[in-house]
């Protein structure tokens, strides 16, 4: 199915009837015409006479023309354990034909300065002035920038308006991407490597998710208004829980990784509540967008402020609908109490 050094050992196709029979007899043989509707699942003509297929699910990056895709909302979730993989997919692995090699990456705190400056793990230290943890290296390898601004002094998906003042416009950079094949995975785990699970077993990754209704922070109007046409962007921003307007690029925020924001210790892929971002994370005690009171800058305190005035105030800081909603208890509790004034003595 890839071609040339792209090629790996994948699964390209749908299994063998023998495979479904075992659990869906019934829906097999159901008295269904012009054909059981379980068939549409694989065959684009469900006749028995035409068995081309729709393109396999897992070959999501593949564009060639030719091969039908076929659009729809699987039943199944992907299960990936993020806290095993952000300390190991930056480690070298064995090399295999064709197959790409990562490279090693640095996980460790930096404290100290010059011959004081020790790890806690007891490795080696780079540099004299970072005394920050290090980025995570691995968070890229599977999630990239979408449609990044890069050095284009356009910084919208779209031509916004002349007026669009603080209106919400949607930026480049807004949105990350998630691995839509088996391509990055099989990297580590496959046959030559040994390394489980294996690409046989399905059912580790793969997992019946039960459909959770949650509100998310997208109005399916507003696509249309902003001109906004890409399935990528459609889907990220569809199940986008909350912050609506925060660009992953950087902007404003071009210090922050992934683990200032997202802990991905506590992640379940099947579970989209566990992916949500703690307010917190917007500052927190230390932070620019929560501080003690409204006059130290703090966007939550203002937009709390604000709300506390007006019940109409809708706040847009962050939020492209859920700003009309009831504040969240969570917000003011985020808030640190004002520390007591001591008295003179």
């Amino acid at each position: 199915m890839r071609k040339g050094d792209a090629a790996f050992a994948d699964v390209a196709d749908f299994p063998e009837h023998s495979s479904c029979l075992n659990c869906h007899r019934q829906q097999f043989f159901a008295r269904e015409r012009p054909a059981p509707a379980i068939c549409s699942n694989c065959h684009i003509a469900i006749s028995p006479r035409d068995t081309e297929r729709w393109l396999f699910p897992s070959l999501s990056d593949l564009t060639d023309p030719k091969l039908k895709r076929r659009e729809f909302v699987s039943e199944f979730g992907v299960a990936f354990p993020h806290d095993k993989h952000i300390d190991v997919v930056g480690l070298n692995v064995p090399a295999s034909p064709n197959r790409g090699l990562f490279v090693n990456a640095l996980f460790r705190y930096r404290t100290g300065s010059g011959s004081d400056r020790v790890n806690p793990d007891g490795g080696p230290t780079l540099g004299t002035q970072e005394k920050k943890p290090a980025p995570p290296k691995s968070c890229p390898v599977c999630h990239e920038t979408y449609q990044p601004q890069g050095q284009s002094s356009e910084e919208y998906v779209t031509k916004p308006p002349k007026n669009i003042g603080d209106n919400f416009w949607l930026k480049k950079g807004t949105f990350k991407t998630i691995p839509n094949s088996h391509t990055i995975c099989f990297t580590c785990h496959n046959a030559d490597s040994g390394l489980a699970p294996e690409p046989k077993d399905c059912h580790v990754c793969h997992k019946l998710a039960w459909p959770i209704q949650l509100q998310v922070d997208f109005d399916p109007k507003l696509p249309g208004v902003v001109g906004i046409t890409d399935k990528m962007i459609l889907a990220r921003w569809g199940r986008r829980i909350s912050a609506g307007a925060f660009r992953h690029e950087g902007g404003e925020h071009p210090d922050l990784n992934c683990l200032n924001c997202h802990n991905v210790a506590t992640f379940n892929t099947i579970d989209p509540k566990t992916l949500k971002v703690p307010v917190r994370s917007c500052g927190g005690a230390e932070g620019c967008h929560i501080t003690t009171t409204a006059d130290e800058g703090g966007a939550l305190n203002f937009e709390n402020d604000q709300r506390k005035k007006d019940p109409n105030f809708v706040c847009t800081k962050c939020h492209v609908t859920f700003g009309k909603e009831a504040v969240p208890q969570d917000h003011p509790q985020a808030i640190p109490t004002p520390k007591p004034k001591v008295k003179p003595s």
